[in-house]
């Protein structure tokens, strides 16, 4: 196994590490666990959103125990390190009606983009519509969502790794790294 490096430079923003491999790898699991004892009996539609949950996607639905579909949507409202205020999206995978949908998410900041996605899923006709949420900025948060399970409540500072990115680069990155500073 490789070795991860204590920081990483994009350009000229350092990041640190944050939450280690180990640390994400065991609260996916217990996420995993948590979603296979309350769905027992079903079969969830994981509905990702992309670019960003797909590597917490495919660990989270290993991680459940029982038969699932799966699908993706592609959702964005950032550019760089901020929300642009404007949630572009894409076309819903086809048939959702009567599905037990669970979104996955990568991180729910402000809310913005979730409250509106939710709100456009509900026109789908889905039996029930639950969201996990890796990372949840509980300070930023201005939309009301309801977040069924989440794994960390985390300061609202800008991460990357691990499905999350700064511009297309990162998400290949094994831990999750915290933006610190700014090198000269």
């Amino acid at each position: 196994m490789r070795t991860a490096p204590d920081t990483v430079q994009i350009g000229k923003r350092v990041f640190s590490v944050f939450i280690d491999e180990a640390t994400l790898r065991k609260r996916v699991k217990e996420l995993g666990e948590n979603i296979t004892r309350d769905y027992h009996g079903k079969t969830p539609y994981f509905l990702m959103i992309l670019k960003g949950s797909f590597v917490f996607g495919a660990d989270l639905i290993r991680a459940y125990d029982g038969f699932c579909e799966t699908g993706f949507i592609k959702l964005s409202s950032y550019e760089g390190t901020s929300s642009t205020g404007t949630v572009k999206r894409g076309q819903f995978p086809s048939d959702l009606a009567g599905k037990d949908i669970i979104i996955v998410e990568d991180i729910i900041d402000s809310g913005l983009t979730m409250n509106q996605f939710i709100k456009d899923l509900k026109e789908q006709s889905p039996n029930s519509i639950a969201v996990v949420s890796l990372f949840v900025k509980p300070e930023a948060i201005q939309h009301e969502v309801q977040i069924d399970y989440r794994g960390f409540d985390i300061p609202n500072a800008f991460i990357i790794g691990y499905g999350l990115d700064l511009d297309e680069k990162a998400r290949n990155l094994r831990q999750i790294y915290q933006l610190g500073t700014q090198s000269e």
